[in-house]
């Protein structure tokens, strides 16, 4: 029986840390996401890469997969506008 009561924030976590298993993943996934979140601030304000807050946001709400290529796409176009 599936009960559909919307976002239920307290067993979203018992869930995610249910067994080592779960929680190897969970904390791999947390703790990818803070790195790259910290990359992205540091490096970021470092060449004064415009919209840092997109990457971190997509970080957050879509994962480290959305967040970093986003970044490193900002990066990139921040660097060959310097350049040229």
């Amino acid at each position: 029986m599936c009960v559909v009561d919307g976002l239920n924030v307290p067993l979203f976590f018992r869930d995610l840390f249910a067994n080592g298993i779960a929680s190897a993943f969970a904390i791999d996934i947390i703790v990818s996401a803070v790195v790259v979140c910290a990359f992205v601030f540091f490096d970021g304000r470092r060449l004064r890469v415009r919209h840092l807050w997109a990457p971190i946001a997509g970080t957050i709400v879509i994962g480290v997969c959305f967040g970093l290529p986003l970044f490193l796409y900002l990066r990139e176009r921040r660097l060959e506008s310097t350049a040229g």
